[in-house]
């Protein structure tokens, strides 16, 4: 049994972080690995509550008190077996997710919450840090074969179950390389891509097949895509990034976060040698106050900005729950920092641009701002700018992180005979199947810009209902019926 009394003899730590002067020296993860000592604490603190709430919480349903207790007593193998009974990828989850399983503790009603993240991410380290995890090949093969389109978390998931089911899987990406926004969308300081080539490594051994470079529905016809396999599942993502209309967006030096990102990410992989979107000396404005932005703030540290600046267009939240409006145990309106938040810059809240301001060549280095408030009584968000709040700043490079708008409008879509509905993305029935007979769709597809844990946890339904439409004998769990837990944010 755990602990009785953890939560009482000790306060909640998490994972310690590298001083900001080294860190912003390289590349490299942010946290460094928590001793055991500390590991222990922060498992004894959980309670293995009668209900425990954090299972309805996390959207892939981990057995969170299960391997809290087993890390708790140093039997780091069974909880990684609990951890991947539910969780492809657990060391993915622990470094990305916002952990709404946190927001759930019960132990939050009155105190700070479980470490959840902590643990998950020690869990799975401890299981991988010297050998690659064991591969789990099916002992028969169905003689079915699946396309999976994305390697993204949905993708990755639906592809690993599907060929531990038996069947033989080709995952198509378009990139150089497999893993998604995971590979070149976030950072090496809070995924570094060992990680991913790890699980990659373990997914060829249990037979997957990764087809990189290739953009189906331009390379190779989504039609051909079908008459080669017996099931199709989409896992494309939600790339279409959401734009601003403020006068001189045309100006060159503004754009998209993912540009930059994506930029900084190949020069550290060795793919190009130098960021054509590079922050270096640069007075920097981001544009959106969530992980994109914190992504693009750390970015932008390491590359040596002359400044930063990052605005989010509503006020500063509270540091804890507010009562009433924000009640347990539904996802906190709290404010957010990030380890990027350490190294500099200044965060501005309650703020949005008005215009941007260009040289003689139509380079951007200027940006008028304003505080602002935010009317959504309405039904619509209407922003509108304090009087006497105006100023203009320096701003040689604008980076807008204000989300994303839905799946791209891309050749395959019209190929399968699929549209995109109102919110731009794919809509499927409750086995996850679209209109087209065999094709599925999982992940930021379908659901919009979300959690990696709703994407391994679509990508595992997905899968499962692939399965059951291809009338194989190989058990795979039921399929979680899309939307039934939204906690999108």
């Amino acid at each position: 049994m755990p602990n009785p009394s953890g939560f009482m003899e000790y306060p909640r730590k998490n994972a310690p972080r590298r001083p900001v002067p080294i860190r912003l020296r390289d590349w490299r993860e942010v946290y460094e690995k928590p001793d055991d000592e500390l590991l222990h604490e922060q498992a004894s603190r959980c309670m293995d509550c009668g209900i425990p709430f954090c299972h309805n919480g996390c959207p892939l349903g981990n057995r969170i008190p299960e391997w809290n207790d087993l890390a708790r007593v140093g039997q780091w193998d069974e909880a990684l077996n609990q951890l991947h009974a539910t969780n492809n990828f657990p060391e993915f989850t622990g470094r990305l997710c916002p952990a709404p399983c946190e927001g759930a503790c019960v132990l939050g009603i009155g105190d700070d919450p479980v470490s959840i993240k902590t643990m998950e991410q020690a869990i799975a380290d401890h299981g991988g840090t010297d050998e690659p995890f064991t591969p789990q090949p099916s002992e028969h093969r169905t003689g079915k074969l699946v396309a999976v389109i994305g390697s993204g978390p949905a993708g990755l998931a639906a592809a690993q179950q599907l060929a531990r089911a038996g069947h033989a899987v080709i995952v198509y990406e378009r990139d150089d390389a497999p893993g998604g926004l995971l590979r070149y969308g976030i950072p090496d300081f809070k995924l570094e891509k060992h990680l991913i080539d790890r699980r990659i490594k373990q997914m060829e051994a249990e037979g997957v097949e990764f087809a990189c470079g290739v953009n189906v529905g331009v390379d190779v016809s989504a039609d051909e895509i079908r008459d080669f396999h017996d099931a199709v599942v989409i896992a494309t993502g939600a790339l279409e990034p959401r734009e601003t209309d403020q006068p001189g967006r045309e100006l060159t030096g503004i754009h998209q976060a993912m540009e930059h990102l994506t930029e900084a990410n190949r020069v550290q992989a060795g793919r190009v040698p130098f960021a054509g979107i590079d922050a270096k000396d640069k007075h920097v404005i981001i544009i959106g106050g969530g992980d994109t932005g914190a992504d693009c703030l750390g970015t932008a540290h390491r590359q040596g900005a002359a400044s930063v600046r990052q605005l989010d267009l509503y006020p500063m939240p509270p540091e804890t729950r507010t009562g009433v409006k924000d009640p347990w145990p539904t996802w906190p309106l709290v404010v957010r920092n990030y380890p990027a938040h350490e190294e500099g810059g200044e965060r501005n809240f309650g703020a949005a641009a008005l215009e941007f301001i260009g040289d003689d060549d139509g380079h951007v280095r200027q940006m008028r701002m304003s505080e602002v408030t935010v009317d959504k009584s309405t039904g619509k968000r209407i922003v509108n700018p304090v009087e006497g709040t105006q100023r203009t700043v320096p701003a040689d490079l604008v980076l807008l992180a204000i989300g994303f708008s839905g799946t791209e409008d891309q050749p395959m879509l019209p190929q399968l005979g699929l549209e995109r509905n109102a919110r731009n993305v794919i809509d499927c029935d409750d086995d996850w199947q679209t209109d087209t007979p065999g094709v599925f769709v999982a992940g930021d597809a379908q659901r919009g810009a979300s959690l990696i844990v709703w994407a391994i946890a679509e990508g595992r339904a997905a899968a499962a209902a692939a399965h059951n439409h291809l009338s194989s004998n190989a058990e795979l769990p039921a399929p979680v019926r899309p939307g039934t837990r939204d906690l999108s944010l």
